[in-house]
């Protein structure tokens, strides 16, 4: 038997304690089939031959948190993430302009640019008077819009929902212009034209093209709202997609729970609907997180859903069902809340997941490691907090709260699966970011001091987050996670050790090639050794 694609030239970690180090790998259709001489003997006339010039090559790189379709779809317009004060925001601003469908659109504006005050559209109407505005805040869960924007969608006071959202509004009850969760967002994202379909093709095809460019092969995408199975479905009709998807659609709590049911199962080439997802808080800079005790404003002490025991009701159907959960718990009680709704449930060995954990007590962290709880991080969302705790995040969370941020070396310390991921658009995709940020808790390449750098990680469990746990994350260990005969063509090729260079070098080291289910997606430059 003659393999298609032949990798020689390699130090291979293969994750695989059976067998920890290969030199060539062998693979035939979506399959490993050979290692080492094995390997080499399978090389046929047919065969396709890459000498990697001495690169490491890992298990393929998975982001167990991202939303390609929704980054592609929302985060559009001028970028603000650069952004530091309002100053920054009018020049910005002054040079959009309005898009095709007459409105102007924004994203990755940070919260702290306010400096602190209100959030309000008064800097929207100021530079672009008349027209409508939408800008999406970084976290995704915020959006800032202009007073023509809130008259197109009929907004003039505050509205109920059944989560917990708002249409933040002043003392005498006019809006403000900021608009807090995905309800209250969605009023006026309602009354935007939708992206014509072949743009939205083409900014996810460059979106999970992208993704592979930087070594990754599988991402978990947490949502599929709307027409969103109906896109993928379309981009596949165009071409192959470049990241294997394993898509978990929204729960929310007005949602039927039958026609979730129904989507699992749903699937095409290289995307499966497998899961659901839940949120039972927003985010600390909202002031939607769900905290044991109130943030330095007064915020933070509701869940999500109004009714926290209809989240306990709802996530134990799908556990019931042998269906995956992964929810959204950023604040202490948000996460000892999801904590207490899955300990003691049969679940059937699915491993459900609690995403972010942006601060959490060591008790915390015990209890949901014996629960059998997968902890799911996002290491580059310390980039938006400081170490000197003067950011908007530490503010509000206060000195004790702020020291117990993403725990993510509690977590494996505990003997806890932690699986690692970007949460893009809300945090650029770049994995070998991610596998840096975790060792370094501060931005790759930069003398920023580090973010609570008791929590950081070694190179081999950052690693490990996005390969070996990721597949006790999926329930696939016996299919992914390792380099082994049998096993999912899956591979990451770095210019470098991933697990023994320094963090710094990591974040940018070339990805020589991608291999995600035996198709080649990226091919970086070969330069032979000397």
């Amino acid at each position: 038997m003659s393999a298609d694609l032949l990798l020689v030239g390699t130090t291979v970690r293969t994750l695989d304690p059976a067998r920890p180090t290969a030199h060539a790998v062998a693979v035939r259709d979506d399959r490993i089939v050979g290692l080492d001489d094995d390997a080499l003997a399978m090389r046929g006339a047919g065969t396709e031959v890459v000498d990697l010039g001495g690169a490491v090559t890992t298990p393929g790189l998975v982001d167990a948190h991202a939303h390609p379709l929704l980054g592609a779809t929302a985060f559009v317009g001028v970028d603000l993430s650069a952004c530091r004060d309002l100053a920054d925001l009018r020049a910005a601003l002054a040079g959009a302009g309005p898009g095709a469908d007459g409105w102007v659109t924004g994203f990755g504006l940070d919260h702290n640019a306010f400096g602190g005050a209100p959030i309000t559209n008064a800097v929207l109407d100021e530079v672009l008077p008349g027209l409508p505005v939408l800008v999406v805040l970084y976290d995704g869960h915020s959006a800032l819009v202009s007073s023509e924007a809130l008259r197109r969608a009929g907004v003039t006071g505050p509205r109920r929902f059944e989560q917990r959202a708002e249409i933040v509004c002043d003392d005498a009850g006019r809006p403000t212009g900021l608009l807090l969760e995905h309800a209250a967002m969605g009023v006026v994202r309602d009354v935007v034209p939708p992206m014509p379909a072949a743009e939205l093709r083409s900014r996810l095809q460059a979106v999970l093209d992208g993704m592979a460019a930087t070594g990754l092969t599988g991402a978990t995408m947490m949502d599929a709202e709307g027409d969103a199975l109906a896109a993928l479905a379309d981009a596949e009709a165009h071409g192959e997609l470049a990241v294997r998807l394993r898509v978990m659609p929204w729960c929310m709590p007005e949602d039927d729970l039958a026609a979730i049911d129904a989507l699992q199962g749903r699937r095409g080439r290289r995307w499966a609907v497998a899961g659901v997802k839940f949120f039972i808080d927003g985010t600390v800079e909202g002031g939607t997180a769900w905290l044991e005790h109130a943030d330095c404003h007064g915020q933070g002490t509701d869940a999500f859903w109004r009714d926290p025991a209809a989240y306990t009701r709802a996530v134990r159907h799908f556990a019931a069902a042998g269906v995956q959960t992964a929810t959204h718990a950023i604040g202490d009680a948000g996460v000892r809340h999801v904590i207490d709704s899955l300990t003691g449930v049969d679940t059937g060995g699915v491993r459900h997941r609690v995403e972010h954990l942006e601060t959490l007590p060591l008790d915390d962290v015990r209890r949901l490691v014996e629960a059998g709880l997968v902890a799911s991080m996002q290491p580059s969302h310390t980039g938006y907090t400081r170490a000197d705790l003067t950011d908007e995040w530490a503010t509000r969370l206060g000195a004790d709260r702020a020291a117990r941020a993403w725990v993510c070396r509690d977590v494996r310390d505990a003997g806890g699966v932690l699986v690692l991921g970007s949460d893009w658009p809300i945090a650029g995709y770049d994995a070998r970011e991610v596998l840096g940020y975790a060792r370094l808790r501060r931005r790759p390449g930069t003398s920023d001091a580090p973010v609570t750098p008791e929590q950081a990680l070694t190179g081999l469990m950052a690693l490990e987050g996005m390969t070996t746990h990721a597949a006790v994350a999926d329930g696939t260990t016996a299919d992914a996670g390792r380099i082994a005969v049998g096993c999912r063509a899956d591979l990451t090729a770095f210019t470098l050790d991933p697990v023994d260079a320094p963090a710094d070098e990591v974040a940018e080291a070339p990805i020589r090639l991608t291999v995600s289910g035996g198709r080649v997606t990226h091919r970086g430059e070969v330069t032979c050794p000397v």
